[in-house]
């Protein structure tokens, strides 16, 4: 098995006991064909089944990864406090350049929420400071990806297990490290540090026969989601050591089943900010993340 070094988006990114159901592209009636039987040890697979799972081979099919959990305060030596919860989902479209070639579309939005209303945080009293500060969501767009046998990091391989008879586990296990797009000099409230460090642990859990089934183009997939990282900007917490843990649990669903996911996500989005509804349509770059969306929403001169 061989490590994947993509980054989700993201995602969250996730608790969901039922889910909808992903169905494949294309209008015909599925017809009985063989097995795919991909093996997830060669590359040219192993990217073949990750496409169905992360969006599909059908060209241009939106898909949606919905999620839902809690963010934790953890600072050594002090117990954990809960935080505050959040509803996002990343929406994503995959475009096919050539053979075992993709881009990997998504724009993504997440919602900070009260722990007890579940309502959407607009102002949040820090409990290490006492402070109450305006909340910035999370909107990052684009957030893209291209997925191809050869990139920047080798060789494709992503991680797997199977469980059972049927399950298959895929898993990404991501560790950042670079410069902060916000340094702790031109951002002493909102910089815990110059380097930007944290680490993403994805898994996604889905049937082998439909990954093999080669009627479907995009499958159902149920994920969960980790996220060990700083303070987040807007928190004001300077150079307070700690991190903040992210865990939650969601599922895969079609951009035509939008209106499934919780109103309180759905409503904010389409009252706020609409063009998140859907995937970009072309591949651009760099990408947003919370950091550099902080910077924008908050210049310096």
């Amino acid at each position: 098995m061989k490590k994947n070094t993509l980054l989700f988006l993201a995602l969250a990114l996730f608790g969901i006991a039922c889910q909808p159901t992903a169905t494949e592209g294309g209008g015909d009636e599925p017809t009985e064909a063989a097995s795919l039987n991909l093996d997830l040890d060669a590359p040219a697979d192993n990217l073949t089944a990750f496409v169905k799972v992360r969006g599909s081979l059908q060209d241009n099919e939106e898909v949606i990864y919905y999620a839902n959990g809690k963010i934790y305060g953890f600072v050594d030596g002090e117990r954990d406090k809960p935080l505050m919860g959040f509803q996002m989902y990343n929406i994503a479209r995959s475009i096919k350049k050539g053979e075992h070639d993709y881009e990997l579309l998504t724009n993504e939005v997440l919602l900070y929420t009260d722990l007890k209303t579940g309502e959407v945080l607009e102002q949040f009293e820090n409990p290490y400071t006492g402070e109450t500060v305006d909340v910035l969501h999370v909107w990052n767009s684009p957030v893209n990806q291209k997925q191809q046998l050869e990139g920047r990091f080798g060789k494709w391989g992503v991680n797997h297990n199977k469980f059972g008879e049927d399950m298959i586990c895929m898993n990404a296990d991501i560790f950042l490290k670079y410069p902060s797009p916000l340094s702790t000099t031109e951002y002493p409230e909102s910089s815990q540090s110059d380097d930007y460090e944290a680490a993403e642990l994805f898994q996604f859990f889905f049937s082998e026969k439909d990954m093999n089934d080669p009627n479907q183009n995009s499958i159902d997939c149920t994920i969960s989601w980790t996220r060990l990282g700083p303070w987040l900007p807007w928190l004001k917490m300077g150079q307070r050591p700690g991190n903040m843990v992210y865990q939650g649990a969601g599922y895969k669903l079609m951009e035509t089943d939008y209106d499934q996911m919780p109103k309180v996500l759905t409503e904010y989005v389409m009252a706020n900010k609409p063009e998140y509804r859907h995937s970009p349509t072309e591949f651009t770059s760099p990408n947003e993340t919370s950091w550099t969306y902080f910077k924008k929403m908050n210049p310096k001169q």
